[in-house]
């Protein structure tokens, strides 16, 4: 889009000041995401939203401003509060919090926080601050009585990965069922279906609860000050009520694999103990104050759960043809589906290492 244009969809916004520049801002994969220079007091993040992913607009910033603003609450008094929590800013003749353009697209403005820092590596001093600022963020909306949507309709429900698995075997369109490494793999990935699809049954028989959880817990998804200390988490587009195995397996998934998730030469692919310690220590400081027993009990199915669940996806996609994730060669889907294979055996054979460092904290 031209600056022209990026300027004026900022301007329909209750913004301070006179807007200067719009700039490309960061490399999210998801939304287009652009830097607001002003005159005013405050500088701010446009965003467009994809709208292939988050379908709903409406329902995502209705999450987004009752989380947002149970958070503000939570923290009245702190004189840093508007860098520990995001504010979006309604349109200037609204109280809407979005914009649609003539085009159809989707836009919203926050506040930019200053004089804060995202980090990319996944060391154990950032998962241990990872494990406890997702933990802290669901203890402090634990008691929200708005209730949320689900931004991405049923987006961790192994339940329905499992079925979708079934139904990609049964169609065959890719005809890839005649290898027999395929079928192999889908036998073993089944031989396991009952076990990683108890949470969607614990929850129908009332012994796991849905939280609202961030869904996408990533070290970059924090913000730090220049001291190093953790001020928000951030990207809420994906936050919605789940079980907290999303917010503790999701990490767990990406974090603790010594690997790539498309790793070609699966010797590569361990699960870290080392880092599932920082984090759980973390995160059991932060969420012990609302987490069940069943829930703690649970924490390392949740770090199983999340590479198979991953597996079953990246195989599904591959015996349909490729037709979800974008590949970078042929195989891509089968590699992806065996090194998360690789990190689900990996994860399973620390189960009694994991129980047994949940029952030292």
């Amino acid at each position: 889009m031209t600056q022209e244009s990026l300027q004026a969809i900022a301007a329909r916004f209750a913004i301070r000041g006179r807007v200067l520049t719009v700039q490309p801002l960061g490399s999210g994969l998801i939304n287009d995401t652009f830097k607001v220079e002003t005159d005013g007091p405050d500088d701010y993040v446009l965003q467009r939203i994809n709208r292939a992913i988050f379908q709903n607009v409406p329902l995502l910033q209705h999450n987004i401003e009752a989380v947002t603003r149970h958070i503000r609450e939570k923290l009245a008094g702190d004189p840093d509060i508007d860098r520990k929590v995001l504010r979006f800013i309604p349109l200037s003749d609204s109280p809407q919090t979005y914009f649609q353009a003539s085009d159809g697209t989707f836009w919203r403005v926050s506040v930019l926080i200053r004089d804060a820092y995202t980090h990319e590596a996944v060391t154990l001093e950032s998962a241990y601050d990872a494990g406890k600022a997702f933990g802290r963020f669901e203890a402090m909306l634990a008691d929200l009585e708005e209730p949320l949507g689900e931004t991405i309709p049923d987006f961790h429900n192994m339940e329905l990965r499992a079925r979708q698995l079934r139904e990609a075997v049964a169609a065959d369109k890719a005809g890839r069922m005649s290898d027999p490494a395929v079928r192999d793999l889908v036998e073993e990935v089944f031989s396991y279906e009952w076990e990683m699809c108890k949470a969607e049954r614990m929850h129908r028989e009332g012994l796991l609860p849905k939280r609202i959880c961030h869904c996408d817990t990533k070290v970059n998804n924090m913000l730090f000050d220049a001291d190093g200390n953790v001020l928000c988490v951030i990207d809420l587009d994906t936050v919605m009520p789940s079980f907290v195995f999303s917010d503790f397996g999701d990490f767990m998934r990406t974090a603790a694999n010594t690997g790539a998730e498309d790793d070609r030469d699966l010797g590569n692919v361990h699960f870290s103990l080392s880092i599932f310690k920082a984090f759980s220590k973390g995160y059991i400081e932060s969420a012990s104050v609302f987490l069940t027993p069943v829930e703690r009990e649970n924490l390392p199915f949740a770090a199983m759960l999340f590479p198979y669940m991953q597996t079953v996806r990246f195989l599904a996609d591959y015996i349909n043809g490729d037709t979800y994730y974008r590949i970078q060669y042929p195989q891509h889907n089968w590699i992806r589906s065996l090194a998360q294979w690789k990190l689900f055996t990996s994860v399973r054979a620390s189960v009694p290492a994991m129980k047994e460092w949940l029952d030292s904290l």
